[in-house]
């Protein structure tokens, strides 16, 4: 089987995986004049240009006196986030960060990156599997005819009840009842969610009712840009946020799939590189917009790069956690609930010890043994972030995705390799279905794919309780999942070993969280 682009994680040994290639550029080495007689040692400015985050003491530095010491260190700033403390900068002084970080007020400072600016690693996604235009065809005339027996059986029902062309292929609804919550509601068009991710194409027939313009922005380089289509994916750039936001509000429209939450808006906030990283000062700038521009939930199906953990005894990787925190907890703050993918290797989050062996990825990745309590995956880990495990088509946690108990929250569908967990008729893949960009529709899998099938039960939610908290909606999405209890034993490729053991009870495991998302809950007043 082909391999799926599921952005969540890049090197995956699953069929459901990224393959991720890197092209090493060699870092040239710093060099430094000698220090004038009695005088202070020049800052060296001929190293790789990396960007960095320099979070600061609340009150203690102002803007320009940050900018001061930034400046004095070598560097230029790119933006600043006043309200958070953060700051983003560019610099080719190897001892940037290190100097950066003497400065009183400084909290943390650290490398966004270990390859220069622009990133020279080149990422391979994989193809998702996409549905050729004699499988839409087929799908369309086979719900149409379907259609039309129930509207004669049922004399007069509503257009609103008829299920969209390709709809009899989405397994992933009725397993969370979205079929079933689409009769009570299509969600509110005055909720927004907002898809951090590698890009949407608002001019896909289904997205294009549902999107909304003011709400998009392209993040990249740690600074907004507003400039209209900067959200959208370039044709070389990964078709996964354009796949996500499907899954989250495709249209009700009587074309193609149709998402979680059909009546809400999804706003675009492009924040990965051409070559598919997303960089520390490109996640704070997507919460920070997402948190002044009236975003309800967003959906993070990604993790910080270049670091799957991040440690907070390296400094360089504590200064990201330090970042990233405060930009999920201001965006709580303003009542944005943070949805995120828990990842696809098969972790246990929760254990004494992780083999990291992908990390940095934009470089020269190394082996590694992290412990998941001092090192962590984010935004998926930060405190107050929806963790979201994937299940199949079977309702089994899927092979690759992370668990943990105490970390996962809820699961939702994401699929798996049909092998593993085939799907029941008339659906023919065990992936999940959605849009791909320039009007087209096709598979993927992934944790990726089951944090939006969480975000659009959010926004039902939302929709339903407007006026709920985002620590609300959380409570809600918990105690609203329908209780998965663990498997007897976890060998989901039959051959004789136990693939991963699940923890904990029936209301709170840790493959399932509090279980598995209720859209019908949802919607009930």
């Amino acid at each position: 089987m082909a391999h799926l682009g599921s952005r969540r994680r890049r090197a995956l040994a699953l069929p459901v995986g990224l393959a991720l290639t890197v092209s090493l550029g060699f870092l040239p080495a710093a060099s430094a004049s000698a220090a004038p007689a009695g005088g202070p040692a020049p800052v060296v400015t001929d190293g790789p240009k990396l960007s960095y985050v320099v979070n600061t003491y609340g009150g203690v530095l102002t803007a320009k006196s940050v900018a001061k010491a930034i400046d004095r260190a070598g560097g230029t700033v790119v933006t600043t986030y006043d309200r958070i403390g953060v700051t983003v900068a560019t610099s080719q002084n190897p001892d940037f960060a290190k100097t950066v970080r003497k400065t009183p007020g400084v909290l943390s400072a650290g490398a966004t990156r270990t390859a220069p600016l622009p990133s020279q690693s080149t990422t391979d996604i994989g193809a998702p599997q996409e549905l050729t235009a004699e499988q839409v065809e087929a799908a369309t005339a086979a719900a149409a005819k379907a259609s039309a027996s129930a509207r004669s059986a049922a004399s007069g029902a509503a257009a609103a009840d008829e299920p969209d062309p390709l709809e009899p292929l989405q397994w992933d609804l009725p397993a969370i009842k979205a079929d079933q919550a689409h009769k009570v509601s299509l969600g509110s068009p005055k909720v927004t969610v907002g898809v951090i991710d590698t890009g949407v194409d608002d001019t896909h027939p289904d997205l294009a009712p549902n999107f909304d313009r003011a709400a998009s922005v392209n993040c990249v380089s740690g600074k907004p840009d507003t400039t209209d289509g900067a959200w959208r994916p370039t044709a070389e750039e990964s078709p996964h946020g354009t796949h996500v936001a499907g899954e989250i509000a495709a249209a009700k429209n009587g074309i193609g799939v149709t998402g979680v939450a059909p009546g809400v808006k999804v706003a675009g906030i492009k924040a990965s590189t051409p070559a598919g990283y997303f960089y520390a000062e490109a996640v704070v700038c997507s919460f920070v917009w997402a948190a002044e521009h009236g975003i309800d939930v967003t959906n993070n199906s990604y993790y910080t790069d270049p670091w799957y953990f991040n440690c907070l005894n390296d400094p360089d990787q504590r200064a990201l956690v330090d970042a990233i925190t405060r930009a999920t907890r201001y965006a709580e703050t303003k009542g944005t609930v943070n949805v995120a993918a828990a990842g696809n290797e098969n972790y246990d989050l929760a254990s004494r010890s992780i083999t990291d062996s992908s990390s940095p990825n934009d470089s020269t990745p190394g082996e590694r043994v992290i412990d998941p309590a001092k090192c962590f995956d984010i935004p998926t880990q930060l405190p107050g972030v929806v963790t979201v495990s994937s299940t199949g088509a079977k309702g089994l946690k899927s092979s690759f995705s992370n668990h943990g108990l105490g970390v996962i929250d809820v699961s939702a569908p994401g699929g798996d390799s049909t092998a593993y967990q085939p799907p029941a008729p008339p659906a023919t893949s065990g992936l999940i279905l959605g849009p791909l960009p320039g009007g087209r529709w096709g598979y993927m899998a992934g944790t990726s794919m089951a944090s939006p099938h969480v975000a659009g039960v959010a926004a039902l939610l939302k929709s339903t309780h407007p006026h709920a908290s985002a620590a609300a909606i959380k409570a809600l999405l918990k105690v609203q999942a329908t209780p998965v209890v663990c498997p007897e034993a976890y060998d989901i490729n039959g051959d004789g070993e136990i693939d991963a053991v699940c923890t904990g009870g029936k209301r709170h495991n840790s493959f399932y969280g509090a279980g598995l998302v209720d859209a019908l809950a949802a919607v009930r007043k």
